[in-house]
């Protein structure tokens, strides 16, 4: 029963998820790079509680420069949450 109920969930969450879309920001000439994903990546939680309050707020830039603005959040983001590495000592 249990796997019947993880299975309908997640086919939901993913058919909700076919129906988003992503602001289309206007074209500039100069995109976030590796150290702007680092940036946001440390401030994402404050911009989550201001996104909840003001919608304009966005937590991930929308026109990036791809690969290297994602590691720099990725980087960004692991080092609030602590990487999983507090975890993996216990």
């Amino acid at each position: 029963m249990k796997r019947r109920t993880v299975a309908i969930l997640a086919l939901l969450g993913l058919t909700l998820a076919g129906c988003a879309t992503q602001a289309i920001a206007p074209s500039v000439g100069d995109h976030p790079g590796f150290f702007s994903g680092l940036l946001h990546g440390f401030i994402a939680w404050f911009s989550l509680v201001g996104h909840i309050f003001d919608p304009e707020i966005r937590i991930y830039a929308a026109p990036n420069s791809g690969g290297w603005y994602d590691f720099g959040f990725l980087l960004g983001v692991s080092a609030w949450a602590g990487g999983g590495g507090a975890a993996a000592r216990g």
